[in-house]
């Protein structure tokens, strides 16, 4: 019944951003198209183009990490909008320039995306895992060009502190303790990465890596080689493309 009223609530927010004139997720202005983004703003969006980008400091373990742009602006807006207040719709632009992420990070070939999971609090608060609705749209994205691409979720999250009000230092402890992994689920992806297929780490931002690190060891811990994460933007003040 969960994933179901889930499912129907992102229908709904997505016929909500096409029928109803809402305003821009991105800059507020009338939006009359784009999932919820005036036509400026889509442009904006279609023009940004993926670079790596590293935390200063780098946590040890961060896989390579590729950012479509800097966490500002109208992406920043856009992200907040579909991860804070329900604009749902905006999946679809979102997780299509995750899918250019993901295609920038790393050679055409077998993928499959490990969104970092949310908590049952904030599942609960956003009506869905709003990283693994944006993965399976990248997925499905990528499918289209020919990739073989596909969604695993082999990692729950534990209960932790808003991160928001952390240090880069205390981000690094919560980070380390906030994922396990899901025994049930783990069989099938090892059998698809020892055929080939590349696990991607996908993030809607990236501060100061710790989530991406932690989230990378606990996958390590299970054998699973994890090389890259692809992330919709990096923050700006702790981040610095190279």
């Amino acid at each position: 019944m969960a994933v179901r009223g889930s499912l129907l609530s992102d229908t709904w927010s997505a016929l909500v951003d096409l029928v109803l004139p809402a305003e821009c997720a991105g800059c507020a202005a009338a939006a009359g198209h784009g999932g919820g983004l005036c036509a400026d703003c889509v442009a904006a969006l279609a023009a940004a183009r993926p670079a790596r980008v590293r935390p200063q400091p780098e946590p040890p373990g961060l896989p390579r990490c590729v950012a479509l742009a800097a966490y500002a602006g109208s992406l920043r807006a856009a992200i907040l909008a579909y991860k804070e207040r329900g604009r749902h719709g905006l999946a679809g632009p979102l997780g299509d320039r995750l899918a250019d992420v993901v295609a920038a990070a790393v050679v055409p070939g077998p993928v499959l995306l490990v969104p970092v999971p949310a908590t049952a609090t904030a599942s609960r608060d956003r009506y869905g895992d709003h990283m693994l609705r944006l993965a399976r749209r990248a997925a499905r994205a990528l499918t289209r060009r020919g990739w073989q691409a596909g969604v695993a979720c082999p990692l729950r999250a534990r209960p932790r502190p808003d991160s928001a009000e952390l240090s880069s230092v205390d981000r690094l402890r919560a980070a380390e303790a906030a994922f396990v992994l899901v025994p049930g689920r783990l069989a099938a992806v090892t059998a698809a990465v020892r055929g080939g297929v590349r696990l991607v780490v996908v993030d809607d931002v990236v501060t100061t890596g710790a989530t991406l690190a932690a989230v990378a060891a606990r996958l390590r811990a299970a054998a699973l080689d994890v090389q890259v994460a692809a992330v919709l933007a990096a923050t700006q003040r702790r981040v610095s493309a190279r």
